[in-house]
């Protein structure tokens, strides 16, 4: 069976969760668990139903957890705010966690542009944590892209 891509949207600019949800199937970021709540123009939302695969042997949610969340996200808003055609990968990015997670918290990422330009775009992601009905920022993930014109395609080695 083929694999569908989000390379065979036409317009990425106006990607929905719905289209998220459609690509995205058989993915590291499906595989983790990762819902897409809201995409739109100044902002990306997404989410973790913590389960027990997103825990680090003592029972907290791992780092890698939140930053696949958190690097997500950011994709979905970079989406967004780079023109239609072009695509981005991941640069550099950097998480600072300060609240933890556990088994049945749902943890929430949102993805905001701060920056895009002709080569770069930088997404800043805060990711609150729902326990109990109560939500805490508990991570803070600055996300540097790597903005890709469509006639570079080809010609880039990444």
């Amino acid at each position: 069976s083929l694999l569908v891509t989000y390379r065979d949207m036409p317009d990425l600019s106006q990607v929905k969760p719905e289209d998220i949800r459609e690509f995205a199937v058989g993915s590291f970021p499906a595989d983790l668990g990762i819902e897409p709540l809201e995409i739109e123009d100044d902002h990306a939302r997404g989410r973790i139903l913590v389960e027990s695969r997103h825990l680090h042997p003592g029972g907290f949610v791992h780092g890698g957890v939140w930053t696949g969340l958190g690097d997500t996200v950011a994709a979905w808003a970079t989406f967004r705010a780079i023109p239609p055609g072009y695509d981005f990968t991941t640069i550099e990015l950097k998480l600072n966690v300060f609240g933890a997670g556990r088994m049945g918290d749902e943890i929430v990422a949102d993805a905001r542009p701060l920056h895009s330009g002709r080569s770069t775009a930088v997404i800043e992601v805060r990711i609150d944590r729902i326990r109990d009905g109560v939500s805490k920022l508990c991570a803070n993930l600055v996300v540097s892209q790597f903005v890709i014109q469509p006639a570079d395609f080809g010609a880039l080695d990444i």
